[in-house]
């Protein structure tokens, strides 16, 4: 990661030398700078925490420290200029400023994914001890197996005494003992992480006793917390006369930066949908000449704060796709509320080729601009959908739909509804412009990839 961020560092001021100074004459101590930003810039990363170890490759975070780093740098920048009274090239240092950022993010996303795809063949792997119920074990044990890329992998579990009999049959993995035999449990598991699950049996003396044995083996202690969803930047330890106390910040969700999300969806849809008024154009003539008919199809979506709006797509089925719905139903592979087929005979030639590549979807920047949807957000629910929402899912409705979401990302229509819902209350719950950014950059590469697009 170092040389990632020192290279791009290097690239940016290199390009910036020459596209500012070519065939000009230039101050010898540019050359100076072009050396000295790199080291800088690194600095500014670590104390900006950018190369903490739990931080890194996963979730939005590491990104976030990265770009609040490029802000420091910009600021830092400005004032030494002014200080030193030095008539520095703005243009050469708008190119360093972001191609520096630019490269940093674009470095860590490729050793990113370069990270996820060696965990998922199994290596480079934390080894976990799991300390909780037989029940809590076998459900996180199941959810760390699905989700790979986290580096975790439950290798053994301690479980209450009264559990040690029937347990081994039920977690999915080895049972070493019980808890209050964790620290040597974990040594014999060859674990170099230990997890605290919600359990009543372990009291805040025995987390205190099992941490300075840990730290003996120099294994970690994660405690996990019940609360669903919350990403770490909502949650802040408070101590209270020697008490750690979590404090959980409020999801934001209006206010000045509902604004900002708003004015950056118009922006972008505006630009978006002017760069493809060519492909437009080309897929309605697809359509039209594929099967004749109307070229767009309009479905009623629920949006935000539960107000219908019509929604527009390409149309990828035949005309009388509805009337020949009773006769498929039968083959759902999806849930009784939603229907989905891998191979629907109703779906046209060009739609399947549409559906592929997204492009079907191409008009939902249509309801953008008009103030329906977001780029990104929620999946748009059907009425049937919110019908049969629990209550607490209906939280999901308090920001707009989006063109794409966590659940575009994550397997689109290879995923169950009960995982599409939460993949969505976990939008709503921790949103930031940096995870949609995150998610508009991962959103390309599940286009490009396919998968779930029928």
């Amino acid at each position: 990661m170092l040389i990632i961020d020192v290279g791009a560092a290097l690239i940016a001021t290199l390009a910036a030398f020459v596209l500012r100074f070519q065939g000009a004459r230039y101050a010898n101590w540019y050359l100076a700078l072009s050396v000295l930003i790199p080291l800088v810039w690194v600095a500014i990363l670590a104390l900006t925490r950018g190369y903490e170890r739990r931080l890194l490759f996963v979730g939005t975070e590491e990104y976030q420290r990265v770009l609040r780093s490029a802000g420091r740098l910009t600021a830092g920048s400005a004032l030494a200029a002014y200080v030193a009274h030095a008539g520095v090239a703005r243009g050469y240092l708008l190119i360093v400023l972001v191609l520096t950022t630019g490269g940093t993010l674009l470095g860590r996303f490729a050793l990113r994914r370069a990270l996820h795809r060696a965990r998922r063949r199994g290596t480079c792997m934390h080894r976990v001890l799991a300390l909780g119920h037989a029940d809590a074990v076998a459900r996180l044990t199941g959810q760390l197996h699905r989700r790979h890329h986290h580096g975790l992998q439950v290798v053994g579990a301690c479980v209450p005494d009264g559990q040690l009999a029937s347990a081994p049959g039920t977690v999915g993995v080895p049972v070493y003992g019980a808890l209050s035999a964790a620290a040597n449990c974990a040594a014999a598991a060859g674990a170099d992480t230990v997890m605290v699950l919600s359990c009543p049996e372990l009291d805040g003396a025995m987390l205190r006793r099992l941490a300075w044995e840990l730290e003996r083996d120099d294994i970690d202690l994660i405690v996990s917390s019940s609360l669903a969803d919350t990403s770490g930047d909502r949650v802040t330890v408070r101590p209270v006369d020697g008490l750690p106390m979590m404090h959980i910040e409020h999801p934001r969700l209006s206010g000045g930066r509902r604004l900002i999300k708003s004015v950056f969806d118009l922006s972008l849809a505006a630009v978006l949908l002017l760069v493809s008024a060519p492909v437009f154009l080309a897929v309605a003539l697809v359509v039209r000449l594929d099967t004749g008919g109307p070229v767009f199809f309009r479905q009623t979506r629920v949006g935000r704060g539960g107000e219908p709006f019509r929604m527009y797509k390409f149309r990828t089925m035949h005309v009388d796709a509805e009337q020949r719905l009773d006769t498929v139903r039968q083959q759902n592979e999806f849930c009784g509320v939603l229907f989905k087929m891998r191979r629907d005979p109703r779906v046209t030639r060009s739609g399947r080729v549409l559906r592929r590549w997204s492009l079907d979807e191409l008009p939902q920047l249509i309801n953008v601009l008009l103030g329906d949807m977001s780029l990104v957000g929620p999946r748009p629910p059907l009425p049937a959908e919110v019908e049969q929402y629990p209550q607490d899912m209906r939280r999901r409705l308090m920001v707009k739909p989006g063109m794409t979401g966590l659940w575009q990302v994550s397997g689109r229509s290879d995923l169950s509804w009960e995982d599409s819902i939460r993949l969505d209350l976990r939008y709503v719950e921790n949103w930031s412009l940096t995870v949609d950014l995150v998610i508009l950059l991962r959103t390309a590469i599940a286009v490009r990839r396919g998968a779930g697009a029928y």
